[in-house]
Formats: C-alpha cells, structure tokens, sequence
C-alpha cells in the first residue's frame, strides 16, 4: 500500500478513536491502543517517519481543497482539521476582543449581594463572565458551576437595567436534553434564591424576572438541527443566534465538530460561557475540546503557579472553581485522589474500610459472590420503587429510584449493562414478593429513555417509573421540572429497563448511592475519566466493584486524544 494511502487509512480512522488527527511521528508505536488484540508492531512495514510526512505534502491527497491536510507530522481530516481552526480562531479572537461596557459600581454591588465570603472562587468566575466575550468555567461535581452561572444572569441583567437596556436575550444549553433541563432548573432556582433586590435598583427587578422564565434546551435544538441534512444546522455564520448571552453547560460532552457549529452561529457581539468538568469522560465523537480549552488553567490552580506561559488573554476567560460542596470525606478524597493520578493513595482511601467508601474485589470464577452488599441496596432500593409504584405514588417512586444506581462501564459483556440488569432483575425476583419483571410493561419497571422526544417532553437520558393508577392502568412516570408527567406507555418510542447504566449516560446526574462495576484491566474504555465520573457521580455512598490491577491501570491511564487546538489556544507550554 503506498504511503499517502496508508496516511489516508489512518487519518480516516481517527475520528472512529476519538482523535481529530493522526502523528504520523508516533503512529507506528500507537497504532494498536485501541484494538482488542495488540500486535506486534515492529513487523508491520512502516513508512520511514523521517520522509513520511514529505512523502505526503507531495501527494495529490494533501493540501488546499483536497481530502487530507497536514500540519507537521499531524495528519488531519480536511474536515477536522477546518473544524479545529475555526475553533482556535474564533475562541481567541473573543478572547482578545475589547471589554464590554459596563457600570463597575454596579457590578461590585451586585458581586458583594450575590457572593458569600468564602466565594472567592466563584466570585472571580461571575466577574471574569461579566467583564469577557468568552469565559470557561471548570470544576468539579458541586464546586457551584450552575449556581455560578444563575448569579453572571443576574448580574448581567442589572448592567442592562442601569444602561436603559432591554434584558438581555439569553439561551441555556447543554449536549443532551438532561443536561439543559437540570441546567434550566439550576437557573431558574438560583434566581429565585437571590430574590428581588437588585443592585441595579427597582428597575433591575423586572430583568431578573425575565430569568425565571428561561428554558433549557439541546444544542442541536438551539442551532436548528435540520434531520434532512445532518452537517448543517439553521442557525450559521449566515444566520446568527439572535442572543446576547449563550450558556453551554456540560461541554466536556461537545466534541470538536459541533463545537464549531455553535461558533459560527454565536455572534461575536454576544457572550459565550462554556461551563463542565474538563476531567470527565469527553464526548463520544471527535475531539475533547474542553479539555484542551481548559486543562492548563486547571493545572494552573491545582499547583498554585497561575496562568501558564503562553496563555496570555485566552487564560485570563478560563476560571476554575475548586471548592466542593456537594460531597466530601472519603468521596471527596478518593476523586482528588484520582484526579491526581495517584494509584497508591487511591488503592489505601479504598482499602481504608470507610463505611462510606466500600471496596469489592470480585471473584472471577464467581463475580457476583462479593457483591452482598450491592446485592442488598439494591434489592431495599428496588423493593421500594416497587411498593411506591404498586400504591400509585409517582413522585416517591421516581425519588426512590434516582437514589441508587449500578454504573458500568460496558454496555454489554460480564462487566456490562446488560448483564448487571439480569443480575438485579434475578435479585428482585428471588426476594420481592410478587415481582414480575418480563419483557413488557410490569409495575415497578424502571425506565430509562434512549431519543429525545420533543413532544413529550422526555429526553435522551431521562429516568421513569411505571406506577399503578388506582383503577389499576399502567402509566409510565416521569420527573418534568420538579412536575410528574404520567404517560401511556404505548406512547413511548424508545426506552429501556434501567437496573443498570453506563458511565456515559450518568453524566450530570447525582445518586445517593453508587455502585461502580470496574471494567477489566485490559478494557479499552478504562480510563482515569471513567473512574473519576463514576466516583464523582455518588453523593453519601459509593461501592466499588473491581481488582486492584484494575484501578491502577484506570488511574494511570488518561484519556489521550490527538489534537492541535490546545497548542493553537495555549502555545508551546499548553
């Protein structure tokens, strides 16, 4: 095969891994990180990586307006590699652009009502929001990222009632809808906690009102996501977003390409706040774009060194939020620890016996006989929703379930959803009086729905409960904004029993309990994310279920992408 078409294979396999690009510089010594058989590399005839890259500039499959674009030894899908540019350059140039006009005696008024002292986080993420085109909010589960977010509204509401200014046009979003729905609630609640006394004056107030109204929505939804043509949306650089503020949240699951879709539709007039986690699991697609937009300022703060080198304004609209408060103890230390890349610490904050952290090493020849424990929270905690679901009581029955969950981190095989949903549905038949799990609808079935449904309001990720009404119907139930929505489930296109779930789908959500199946050590989805989002997922108690091989390979091995947009946004020392 010649080497401008080996070139092309790869780059053409990239985007399947996740990476935007192949380098071609270390191509013959990766190449095998993500098959299920590693092979012996050495034999394979490679291309001289010294001429390699020279071989194929001079091809007809590299250059302007052809299929394949080379940036050194980096490889890239023209399309990517357009997508990866327009990113950099647009996320700079807002950066770099001038400060927005506002009252500074405003802001600090409104900073002091909005902000405790301790806030100090916090604080400077709402000023830096106030005060910048674009701004990057980092942090972890309960470091007050929405909170954060409903208070920059509010503060930007008051500039534009002291300026004679109408309200500002705001949009909520999020990657899944989920995700904009809890984002939507965050707002709408945290304006609501910061009542009405603005420090704008009386006619602020009318602003903050506007607020409370706001609805979350997916961005595929906001940019007008066409199901005729999958690469264009309505909303382009042609057609821009009439809004003044653009909220993202959940960004460490937008990959590259609709990152840039959304740039080219937010005006360059209007401001941009990215808010997510920047150490969970990245998007499934292309790309981890907020990784590369943020990990260097999130460097920064865990050393204390500040901005790094090279970051010059871009650094400055990165603002990290460290303080927790959703969780802490061992929860707490265990997720730092990981975070850290520090295995020892986190196999002793493990092996510690905290009743709050419960260690389960599993037996291979008999992987569920050291699973007592989850056995039995999860049979009090299916026991529950059944009885709630059997009485009618929908609200208690969907909070039932939300207070427990299996992740894993495989849809399918012994460490998979689909096995642990057996596992428990076997559990809950031996031991619930009356349980009829089957293929249909049963009382007590927890749901998970699995596409977005516009018009019932139900979207990708969304748990529910089927409840007997007291003329005996089935009706399926669901959470709506703090409302339940009782549907029939003949109505329902795509769901899923959910006894178990996929780290993926369990991002941005909470559970008072967790129970984490660790992959096997050779899985190629175990990574330092997948641990972290799993643990960062429980709030009062979590068990993990895996080898102490399984951990450290999970803690030393980071999700690695290949990309140029960290160095375009950050320079060399990014």
């Amino acid at each position: 095969m010649p080497a401008s078409s080996r070139g092309a294979a790869f780059a053409a396999r990239a985007p399947r891994l996740g990476n935007v690009c192949v380098d071609l510089a270390t191509i013959h010594a990766t190449a095998d990180a993500d098959t299920d058989t590693p092979a012996d590399l050495a034999a394979l005839p490679w291309p001289d990586p010294e001429t390699w890259p020279a071989r194929l500039a001079a091809s007809a499959l590299v250059g302007d307006d052809r299929p394949l674009h080379l940036e050194g030894t980096a490889l890239y899908l023209d399309r990517l590699w357009a997508d990866e540019r327009l990113v950099a350059l647009d996320l700079l140039a807002r950066a770099a652009a001038p400060a927005p006009d506002l009252d500074a005696e405003v802001l600090a008024a409104g900073l002091a009502h909005c902000f405790a002292e301790g806030d100090d986080d916090q604080r400077r993420a709402a000023a830096t929001a106030v005060h910048r085109w674009v701004t990057v909010i980092a942090g972890g589960p309960g470091t007050g990222k929405t909170t954060t977010v409903a208070k920059v509204l509010v503060l930007l509401a008051d500039q534009a009632a002291v300026a004679g200014r109408r309200p500002p046009l705001v949009a909520l979003a999020a990657p899944t809808g989920k995700a904009a729905a809890r984002l939507e609630e965050a707002v709408r609640a945290g304006v609501t906690e910061l009542g009405h006394t603005p420090a704008g004056g009386v006619a602020a107030a009318g602003g903050r009102d506007s607020l409370g109204a706001l609805q979350g929505m997916t961005l595929h939804r906001l940019l007008g996501f066409n199901p005729g043509n999958r690469t264009r949306f309505r909303h382009d650089r042609d057609n821009r977003l009439p809004h003044d503020v653009v909220v993202v949240d959940e960004t460490s699951m937008v990959s590259l390409s609709l990152m840039a879709r959304l740039l080219e539709a937010v005006r360059p007039s209007a401001r941009l706040v990215l808010v997510g986690d920047p150490e969970q699991l990245a998007s499934v697609e292309a790309g981890a774009v907020l990784g590369d937009i943020a990990d260097p300022a999130v460097l920064a703060a865990d050393t204390g060194a500040g901005p790094r080198p090279g970051s010059g304004s871009f650094g400055e609209s990165v603002a990290v939020l460290r303080r927790g408060h959703r969780f802490g103890g061992a929860i707490a230390a265990l997720a730092h620890a990981i975070r850290r890349g520090d295995p020892d610490e986190v196999i002793e904050i493990l092996a510690a016996g905290d009743p709050k952290v419960v260690w389960l090493v599993p037996d291979p020849a008999r992987p569920t006989a050291a699973l007592a424990e989850v056995r039995a929270v999860a049979v009090e905690r299916g026991r529950r929703v059944v009885e709630l679901a059997r009485a009618g009581a929908a609200r208690q029955a969907i909070e039932a379930l939300g207070s427990f969950r299996l992740l894993c981190g495989h849809r399918r095989g012994p460490d998979g959803v689909t096995t642990w949903t057996e596992h428990v549905t076997q559990w809950l038949k031996a031991e619930v009086e009356g349980f009829a799990a089957g293929p249909d609808w049963y009382v007590g079935r927890p749901l998970i729905v699995t596409e977005n449904d516009y018009t019932l309001q139900l979207y990708n990720g969304d748990t529910g409960v089927v409840v007997e009404t007291a003329g005996g119907r089935l009706l399926a139930a669901f959470d709506r904004g703090g409302a339940v929505a009782e549907i029939s489930p003949t109505r329902l296109a795509a769901v899923d029993t959910v006894y178990a779930m996929t780290v993926h789908k369990s991002q941005g959500s909470q559970y008072e309990t967790v129970a984490f199946v660790v992959p096997a050590a050779d899985s190629r989805v175990l990574t330092r994310e997948l641990l972290y989002t799993a643990v960062t997922r429980a709030q009062d108690r979590l068990y993990v279920v895996g080898s102490e091989e399984s951990l450290r390979v999970a803690v030393d091995r980071r999700i690695a992408r290949a990309s140029g947009l960290r160095r375009a946004l950050w320079g060399a020392d990014g």
